[in-house]
């Protein structure tokens, strides 16, 4: 009698706890839509800001958060997976592959800002790489690359071991198993760190706001040395240090809801990739 009023009470508090969670950020998202929608119109979205952005739109925010997501992927995604590839195929497992995979750890909980100070002193200062985009992408890079060697690593120790036995029983070698057997099976669950790597990307503000980011910048960048408008940055100047705060808070709203409508763009991109693969290769 007990033993089953402890399991119900159990079940009801994990589910009432999960019922608040999604009750508040359900509260927080529909906020953001309903005093951001107003603000939102082809000239906020499409035209160069204006008067320190009290006026005009936020094309070079939204264009530089673009160009900062990519080149992080671009530049994280390959080393992870990599990284992921030798950890759990190659390495043996001993002293030194712990260590790898609790610094490894330890890295994806690390705040952002450490890893701001950590790019502006060796990409901005050492490297004299300047303010600039790519200074920025490979901070951001180095940011979620934890992130991606962790979930890479898991995806490909979920695959069956019996697919690796059989592809090297009929003669294939050790790269030919991983590449046919073992990548297409596990590029779902890799894609899973990389939705998470997006999400982490386009929010951030620390690092960005110590490698690239410029908060009034009225024009495209011309090469990858320029410094960009950021989302994240533009959203935290318009709330908090803007001298005209209360005229523009409709645009750090309408901001606001452009930023979530991206990040969830990119990332519902991924997870319709990641659908594909899973019904497209299962064990």
């Amino acid at each position: 009698m007990s033993r089953n009023f402890s399991q119900k009470w159990i079940y009801w508090l994990m589910r009432l706890t999960t019922y608040f969670v999604v009750f508040v950020v359900g509260f927080i998202v529909l906020d953001i839509v309903w005093r951001g929608a107003g603000a939102i119109n082809v000239e906020f979205l499409f035209s160069m800001p204006r008067r320190s952005g009290a006026e005009g739109g936020i094309w070079p925010a939204i264009v530089g958060t673009l160009l900062l997501v990519a080149g992080s992927i671009v530049l994280a995604f390959p080393f992870g997976v990599a990284t992921a590839i030798y950890l759990s195929e190659y390495a043996e497992h001993g002293r030194f592959t712990r260590t790898i995979r609790i610094a490894t750890s330890t890295l994806a909980g690390v705040p952002s800002i450490v890893f701001g100070l950590f790019g502006l002193g060796l990409f901005v200062i050492f490297l004299k790489l300047g303010c600039s985009i790519v200074s920025g992408c490979a901070t951001l890079a180095c940011m979620i690359l934890p992130t991606i060697i962790v979930s890479s690593e898991e995806a490909l120790r979920a695959v069956p071991q019996s697919l690796r036995e059989g592809s090297l029983a009929l003669g294939a070698t050790k790269w030919q198993t991983i590449w046919s057997n073992v990548l297409p099976y596990s590029i779902g669950g890799m894609l899973t760190g990389l939705i998470l790597a997006i999400g982490r990307v386009a929010g951030e503000t620390a690092p960005i706001l110590l490698t690239v980011a410029a908060f009034y910048l009225p024009r495209m960048p011309r090469s990858i040395f320029d410094q960009v408008m950021a989302l994240p940055y533009h959203l935290y100047v318009l709330a908090t240090q803007h001298p005209d705060t209360a005229a523009v808070r409709p645009k750090a709203y309408g901001t606001a809801l452009v930023l979530l409508l991206l990040v969830l763009g990119m990332g519902l991109t991924a997870i319709i990739t990641r659908i594909h693969f899973r019904k497209k290769y299962k064990w």
